[in-house]
């Protein structure tokens, strides 16, 4: 199958409707980085790529311009908003606050199984990240499932819910940080600390590590956006 092919959408077994099926590939696109920050969504092209008309490509791109992904420029059409650090500082600073409240629950009520899940999920991590040329998107899946482990032990489904629905804004944030090679050994060792100190029910030391491991994030992203920027200046791409 060629990338092109493997770009359309109509699936005989897909039951939604066609707007909200472009407007969630689009969307998954823009997350991931396929569709990178300041380029231009031409809707011809979209809907040749995605084998649709225009209007199921305009519908999504009103909808996404709702949802902060993508912003209009007068006489210069739809562009896929840029990563700010305003947006950063937004969405890491709600992260924190419900990953302290996620481990100080789950430190409580993590039965020793869950624990040994977790320990699971952070070798294979650590497996992952030891690999060459280790995907960013695919690292992110493994880190996702290490956090889901913990926010499962809370308990609390509304807790839950809340964080998943904080994860989708921070893909394009947690795939950036993850580019950073440096950075993913640091956060095997936190992993680690994480884990031990669920281990010994140490809720002191859990928010400790946890609120390292975002405010680490926070600066990885940040050195990745003044490094964008600086190419920027110099007129290579980003």
């Amino acid at each position: 199958m060629t990338a092109d092919n493997h770009d359309r959408l109509l699936n005989p077994e897909e039951y939604m409707p066609l707007r909200e099926v472009v407007f969630l590939r689009l969307r998954r696109q823009i997350l991931r980085g396929e569709l990178k920050p300041g380029e231009r969504l031409m809707e011809i092209g979209l809907a040749n790529r995605l084998g649709v008309s225009r209007t199921p490509i305009r519908e999504a791109i009103r909808k996404l311009e709702h949802e902060g992904l993508v912003v209009m420029i007068p006489r210069r059409g739809a562009h896929v908003a840029e990563i700010t650090r305003q947006e950063l500082n937004d969405v890491l600073e709600v992260r924190k606050s419900l990953e302290v409240l996620a481990i100080t629950k789950a430190c409580g009520r993590m039965t020793d199984e869950d624990v040994d899940e977790l320990r699971t999920e952070e070798q294979a991590f650590a497996a992952r990240v030891r690999e060459q040329d280790a995907d960013p998107a695919a690292l992110g899946q493994f880190d996702e499932r290490f956090h889901d482990v913990i926010y499962r032990g809370t308990g609390n489904r509304r807790l839950i819910q809340i964080l998943n629905n904080l994860r989708e804004q921070m893909y394009r944030f947690r795939v950036e940080y993850l580019k950073d090679t440096e950075v993913r050994e640091t956060l095997v060792k936190e992993h680690d600390a994480i884990i031990k100190a669920l281990e010994k029910r140490d809720t002191a030391e859990a928010v400790r590590i946890i609120s390292l491991h975002i405010d680490n994030q926070f600066r990885s992203i940040n050195r990745a956006l003044d490094t964008d920027g600086e190419e920027a200046e110099d007129g290579q791409p980003q």
